[in-house]
C-alpha cells in the first residue's frame, strides 16, 4: 500500500485509522477505516459524524466484503470476441488507455467531438468527473438517468423558484413539529446527507408525520397521515392542498406578501383544485386531503422531505412546483426546524463547461427541445437519453459512435431495457469502468477496474447542494490495479493532450474547497475529516431571493421566459386508467416501481453474499385481494406484464397497497448466474417501463411510474 501522506511514519504491525465518508450509497455518513500492513481491516461509522452519529446501515457494514471481494475487476480487460461473447483477453493501463485515447481522437477528427457521449450513474464521487471529461474533450452529450428522472428536476425547478434548493433541516437545534414525507421513504435509502439515521432521531421528538406515498411503508405505518396516492397523480393532490391552504386562509400572510411573487395568481389558479375534483384522480378521500393542509399548514415549524417518485412522470417540473410551493405559502422556508437554504461550505465543481461554444451546447442531444435539462434551465446541462439513445441506433439527428460508462449498469437502470440494448450493441465503441463485472460491461470492448471509496480521495458536501458539512474521502487501501474514475479522467486527459482537464484530483479538488466557505486544503481536510459550518437562518431578510424578482416566484417568471407555464398544473399519465381505457383494459393495474430496499443501492452490491442472504430474491408486492383472483400465493413467483415487455419477481401479499397497484422492485440482476447475462432478462423492471414520448416538455422526462401492467402466476419451469 502506498502509505497515508499524513501517516507515513507508521510501525508495520500497528493500525492507523484513516477518517472518511461512506459512498456505497448517497448517504454520506462518517466513517472510520482501520487499516493495518496495507489491508483494511474494519470499518465502523464516525461517532463524530453529525450525519450518522457512528452508526451504518447494513451496506456500510460489509465495506470490507466489497473491498475484497474474490470477484472484483482488477485489471483492464479487452475483448477479444464478438460483442457480448464474455471472451476477454488482461491487458496493461498502458494499452488501455492509449486505446481509448486514440480511438476517440480518431472520432473526434471524423464526426466531431458530439459524437462521443459519456454516461454514469448515481451522484457520488464521480459524476461531476465524468461531464468534466467530456467538457475537456469538447462532447456536450454526457447523461446520468437522474438528471431528468431523480433529483434534478427538483433541483432546477427550486432554483428557478427559490433562486436555491432546500433540504430538511433535520441537525439544527430547533425540531421540526410536523414533518411531510413525499414519495419518499429515507428509512431505506437516506440520500445526500439527509441519512436514515437522521430520519429516526427526527421521529424520537414525536413531530406530526404525513406520509403520501402508494405503499405503507415503514414510515407511512407510524404516520399521523398516510394519504395513499395513486401513482403518478401527486400533482393533482398537491393542487388541491394549495387550494385548502389558500381557500381556508391558513397560509403565512405576512411571509407571503413581503417575501413572495404572484400569490394572487396563484390563489385564482388553485380555486378550482378542490379536495372533491382530486378525490377520484388521486384515489385519496377529500376529507383526508384537508386534514393533510392543515395539518401541515397549522403545526409549526413544518418541514417536507421529498423522493424522486414526483419525477417520474412527464409531468415532474409541474408537479415539483406544486409540491414545492407547500412549504412556500406556510412560511416555511430557510426558518429553524423547516426547509433551509445550506452553508455552501464546499464550492461549486469546476465542470469546465466553459470549454464549450454556444454552437457546441446547441448540438446537445435534446438541447432543442428541453430547456430544463439540456438548455438554460438547468444547473448543469445534460444530453437526453431518450434522444442519445435514438443517435446511437439510428445516427439520428446524427450519429453518436462512442460511448463511456463510468459507475452504471445501463442495462438495468435506463428505462425500456430492450432498446438500451440494442443500442448497446449498436454504437462503435464502448469502454465501461466498474467495480464488478455487470451485463453491461459485457458489451463493452475495453473493461477498466474502477476503485472503491475506501481506494480514493475526494470530497462531499451535504446534503447536497447545501454543503453544510463538507467530509473528505479518502484513500486508505488500493486493491489489484484498480483506479479511481477521477485518475482515469486525468490520464486520459494528459494522453490525448487536452488543452483543459489535466490538472491533478487533489489539485481540483483544493479549487473546490478555495471558493466554499470551509477555507482549508484538501490535506488539511484529510485530517479533519470533516467540518460542519454554523447554520444562518433567514438569510433572505439581507439579500433576498435568487430569482429575478428576488422572491419565491409562485408565479415562475423564468419558465415563462423560456416558454414554460408559470404556474403549476395537473396532467393525467400518458398510460393510466383515466388516459388510456383502452389500454387499461388489458393491463388494468397500475405499476409503481422504484421501491428501495436497504440492503442494496439501485444495481449495486447483490455480488455480497451477507447481504443477499438477508434479501435473496426480487419481489413485489400485491394485495391480497387482487393475488387470490390470478391464483398467486405469497412467495410464488409472477409475471408482471406491459406492452413493452414482461419479468417476474415473488409475489409479497400486503394490505398496505391498493387492491389496483403493483409495486416492482428495480434495479434486479443476479452476478451469481452465468454471464455475460447474469440473469438480466429476468427480474429487470426496466423491461416494462417507457422511455418513449410524450415527455416532460421542460425536462425530458419519461414515464417509470404509473404505467398499466397485469400479472399472473409464473410456473417454477418458466
Amino acid at each position: 500500500m502506498e502509505r497515508d501522506r499524513g501517516a507515513t511514519a507508521a510501525t508495520p504491525g500497528t493500525t492507523h485509522v484513516f477518517k472518511s465518508v461512506c459512498r456505497s450509497c448517497h448517504g454520506g455518513c462518517g466513517a472510520l477505516l482501520h487499516v493495518r500492513d496495507g489491508e483494511l481491516i474494519k470499518v465502523e461509522g464516525d461517532p463524530a459524524s453529525p450525519l450518522n452519529r457512528g452508526r451504518l446501515c447494513p451496506i456500510g457494514t460489509v465495506t470490507r466484503d466489497l473491498v475484497y471481494h474474490p470477484d472484483r475487476l482488477k485489471h483492464p480487460l479487452k475483448r477479444v470476441g464478438p460483442r457480448g461473447s464474455g471472451k476477454w483477453q488482461r491487458i496493461t493501463w498502458d494499452e488501455a488507455l492509449d486505446t481509448i485515447a486514440g480511438k476517440l481522437l480518431e472520432i473526434r477528427e471524423e464526426f466531431g467531438p458530439e459524437a462521443i457521449a459519456l454516461g454514469t450513474g448515481t451522484g457520488r464521487h464521480h459524476i461531476r468527473w465524468v461531464s468534466r471529461f467530456g467538457h475537456a474533450l469538447g462532447t456536450p452529450n454526457w447523461c446520468e438517468p437522474g438528471f431528468a428522472q431523480c433529483f434534478h428536476p427538483r433541483v432546477n425547478t427550486c432554483l428557478l423558484t427559490f433562486g436555491d434548493f432546500p433540504v430538511g433541516d433535520f441537525t439544527g437545534d430547533v425540531k421540526p413539529q410536523c414533518i411531510l414525507y413525499w414519495g419518499h421513504n429515507p428509512l431505506n435509502s437516506g440520500p445526500d446527507g439527509e441519512t436514515r439515521f437522521v430520519v429516526r432521531d427526527s421521529l424520537s421528538d414525536n413531530p406530526k408525520v404525513i406520509v403520501v406515498d402508494p405503499r405503507q411503508t415503514e414510515l407511512a405505518k407510524r404516520a399521523d397521515l398516510w394519504l395513499r396516492v395513486r401513482p403518478g397523480t401527486d400533482d393533482a393532490l398537491a393542487l388541491a392542498m394549495l387550494h385548502v391552504i389558500i381557500g381556508e386562509g391558513l397560509y403565512d400572510a405576512p411571509f407571503v406578501e413581503k417575501n413572495t411573487y404572484g400569490f394572487d395568481a396563484l390563489a385564482a389558479h388553485v380555486k378550482p383544485y378542490t379536495p372533491e375534483w382530486a378525490e377520484p384522480i388521486t384515489w385519496v378521500a377529500a376529507d383526508q386531503v384537508r386534514a393533510a393542509a392543515r395539518m401541515f399548514a397549522q403545526t409549526r415549524p413544518a418541514m417536507m422531505e421529498w423522493g424522486c417518485a414526483l419525477e417520474h412522470t412527464p409531468n415532474c417540473i409541474q408537479t415539483v412546483r406544486a409540491v414545492s410551493l407547500l412549504p412556500a405559502i406556510t412560511g416555511n422556508v430557510d426558518v429553524p426546524g423547516a426547509w433551509v437554504f445550506g452553508m455552501k461550505g464546499l464550492g461549486r465543481f469546476p465542470s469546465l463547461i466553459e470549454n464549450l461554444t454556444p454552437e457546441v451546447h446547441a448540438k446537445r442531444l435534446g438541447a432543442d427541445r428541453f430547456k430544463m435539462l439540456c438548455g438554460e434551465g438547468a444547473d448543469l446541462p445534460a444530453a437526453h437519453i431518450p434522444t442519445l439513445i435514438q443517435a446511437m441506433r439510428e445516427g439520428k439527428p446524427y450519429p453518436v459512435k462512442a460511448f463511456l460508462i463510468f459507475g452504471n449498469n445501463t442495462l438495468t437502470t435506463y428505462a425500456n431495457s430492450a432498446q438500451v440494448y440494442d443500442a448497446l450493441m449498436k454504437v462503435d465503441f464502448l469502454v465501461n469502468a466498474d467495480l464488478f463485472m455487470t451485463p453491461t460491461a459485457e458489451l463493452a470492448d475495453i473493461v477498466l477496474p474502477a476503485a472503491s471509496w475506501p481506494e480514493l480521495d475526494q470530497l462531499a458536501g451535504l446534503p447536497t447542494i447545501s454543503g453544510n458539512v463538507v467530509l473528505a474521502q479518502q484513500r486508505a487501501v488500493r486493491v489489484g490495479e484498480c483506479k479511481s474514475d477521477e485518475e482515469i479522467f486525468v490520464e486520459l486527459a494528459r494522453r490525448m493532450n487536452l488543452e483543459v482537464g489535466t490538472e491533478s484530483v487533489e489539485e481540483v479538488l483544493n479549487q473546490q474547497l478555495a471558493q466554499g466557505a470551509v477555507g482549508l486544503s484538501f490535506r488539511e481536510m484529510r485530517e479533519k475529516g470533516f467540518v460542519t459550518l454554523p447554520m444562518k437562518y433567514r438569510k433572505y431578510e439581507d439579500s433576498g431571493f435568487r430569482t429575478p424578482t428576488g422572491k419565491i416566484e409562485l408565479y415562475s417568471t423564468r419558465l415563462e421566459q423560456m416558454g414554460y407555464a408559470p404556474l403549476p398544473y395537473y396532467e393525467e399519465p400518458p398510460e393510466s386508467p383515466l388516459r388510456t381505457p383502452d389500454v387499461a383494459a388489458e393491463f388494468p393495474l397500475v405499476l409503481t416501481t422504484g421501491g428501495r430496499i436497504p440492503f442494496f443501492f439501485n444495481s449495486e452490491h447483490r455480488q455480497l453474499s451477507r447481504l443477499r442472504k438477508a434479501y435473496r430474491h426480487p419481489r413485489a408486492e400485491i394485495h391480497p385481494d387482487t393475488a387470490a383472483r390470478h391464483g398467486i400465493a405469497e412467495g410464488d413467483w409472477m409475471w408482471i406484464e406491459t406492452r413493452r415487455g414482461r419479468m417476474r419477481q415473488k409475489a409479497k401479499l400486503t394490505t398496505g397497497i391498493d387492491p389496483r397497484v403493483i409495486s416492482a422492485e428495480h434495479g434486479w440482476w443476479f452476478p451469481d448466474e452465468p454471464g455475460p447475462e447474469y440473469g438480466v432478462w429476468k427480474a429487470n423492471v426496466n423491461l416494462l417501463t417507457d422511455n418513449q414520448p410524450p415527455y416532460d416538455p421542460a425536462m425530458g422526462t419519461y414515464q417509470l411510474r404509473a404505467l398499466l401492467c397485469r400479472v399472473s402466476k409464473a410456473e417454477e419451469t418458466e
